[in-house]
């Protein structure tokens, strides 16, 4: 992999409760990004992803178009990771 990098990304909005985190991890397949995606107890939704760094800002901007119809994304708070993790897949977890 060329330029790779690692996001951790937290997602505002109505992201819980409407299948929003398996729509990440479809986008997450589409656009090769490895991490997981999780519900946080305030209501948002946390992601961590490691990709090349193309791939991941196309996949920050798929997910800020809302991956499903019953979502809606208000903000996206994006931070690099230092390191990078070395997932092998993407996962939802709970």
């Amino acid at each position: 992999m060329k330029n790779v990098c690692a996001i951790h990304l937290l997602v505002h909005g109505r992201v819980q409760g409407v299948g929003f985190r398996f729509s990440t991890q479809q986008l997450a397949m589409e656009h090769h990004i490895k991490g997981w995606v999780k519900n946080t107890m305030d209501g948002t939704v946390e992601i961590a992803a490691e990709g090349e760094k193309t791939n991941v800002d196309n996949f920050i901007k798929a997910l800020q178009t809302s991956p499903n119809l019953f979502a809606r994304v208000d903000q996206i708070d994006v931070a690099p990771i230092d390191h990078l993790q070395g997932f092998r897949s993407f996962q939802v977890k709970y």
